[in-house]
């Protein structure tokens, strides 16, 4: 019988199909999930079953619900707490989160569980709060940073993974980090690291400005309708380059901000390059001004299918929602192929204890 898996924070589901889906190495079966993203949750159901619930995870438990048994627990409590990119992340309440994720973890008998978050959650106190509680609960932990270009996704993502299981039961010889599968140079006989040329290339030059109905990969495949002066100032960023290129190329269309800001910031409105994996892809990929989101070539912001090809979904992943809901669930997932690494770890641990049982 497949292993049962218990998302919370669950989103689109980043986490859900790398554990669930055998082309990412995935052999777990969705029970239950939880998001406070309407758009989110229904992504999530249309993949995974009607299972999930939209509501905020402490409303949710204060009301003690029915919590089916699992034998692990994942998620990825709202990270803008431990982000670098949040200037006021002391006493920020979403550092908390992590609380009721273990509260679940509890009352779910799950055997194991594994938080994905921002790099700076490692060296936080949080991280020593939750090897505590776990510790509390019966579980041994081990935690590292990984990037998630070395497990396949065409994608510079670097995210702290927690895993916990229940101590004396399957054994302290976990193989963590999980191996990788790609490096950046082609070392140890492994692939090099995907690039956006690998991901994106295929596709022709965006048509409209809305969600498609041709079916995927063209259904997000939709561009802007940006001003005249911001398709100017697309011009002048060359390849590889960024908004200090454009205000050496073109100070008289260079935001007055950015003339007076000399440091910092060099990713803002920079051209991806085709030789190396995207940068982190967030939420706001479409704006420009936000990172390093201009096409290598064209003259335009990625699109939605480009944005979701570099966080290593694939095309018959429907993502239901506005525009503005699924680049959200895009920019906030947990890139598949990172997921099936961690999956086949926590598999190994759980098959372990089975073994044991038998």
């Amino acid at each position: 019988m497949p292993l049962k898996l218990i998302d919370l924070f669950a989103g689109a589901g980043g986490l859900t199909l790398g554990f669930t889906d055998k082309r990412f190495g995935g052999a777990f079966e969705c029970v239950f999930g939880v998001d406070n993203d309407l758009a989110a949750v229904d992504t999530h159901n249309y993949h995974f079953g009607p299972h999930g619930i939209c509501m905020d995870i402490e409303e949710w438990l204060s009301g003690n619900p029915y919590i089916p048994e699992a034998d692990v627990v994942v998620g990825g409590p709202p990270c803008q707490g431990f982000s670098l990119l949040n200037k006021k992340r002391h006493g920020d309440p979403r550092r908390a989160l992590w609380e009721p994720y273990m509260d679940v973890v509890e009352r779910s008998g799950a055997r194991a569980f594994v938080i994905e978050n921002v790099q700076g959650l490692k060296d936080s106190p949080e991280h020593e709060s939750i090897k505590e509680k776990a510790e509390q609960l019966g579980f041994e932990t081990v935690a590292g940073i990984l990037n998630s270009a070395d497990y396949g996704t065409p994608q510079t993502r670097k995210r702290t993974i927690i895993i916990g299981w229940r101590s004396g039961e399957m054994g302290s010889d976990i193989v963590f980090p999980p191996k990788p599968t790609h490096s950046r140079d082609g070392g140890q006989g492994l692939p090099e690291w995907k690039t956006v040329e690998d991901a994106i290339k295929d596709l022709p030059p965006p048509s409209g400005t809305e969600i498609g109905k041709c079916g995927p990969p063209l259904d997000l495949h939709f561009g802007r309708n940006p001003t005249k002066l911001s398709r100017q100032r697309y011009r002048m960023v060359p390849k590889g380059g960024n908004r200090f290129d454009l205000q050496k190329n073109a100070p008289h269309i260079t935001p007055k901000c950015w003339i007076r800001k000399k440091t910092g910031g060099t990713d803002l409105f920079g051209r991806l390059w085709w030789e190396r994996p995207s940068v982190t892809i967030r939420t706001e990929f479409f704006k420009p001004e936000k990172g390093r989101y201009l096409h290598p070539q064209q003259h335009r912001p990625i699109t939605h299918r480009e944005a979701a090809r570099l966080m290593g979904f694939p095309d018959d992943f429907i993502f239901l929602g506005t525009k503005i809901e699924i680049a959200r669930q895009i920019g906030n997932a947990v890139p598949p192929d990172l997921a099936g690494a961690v999956a086949k770890t926590v598999a190994i641990l759980l098959n372990k204890r089975r073994r044991r049982a038998a």
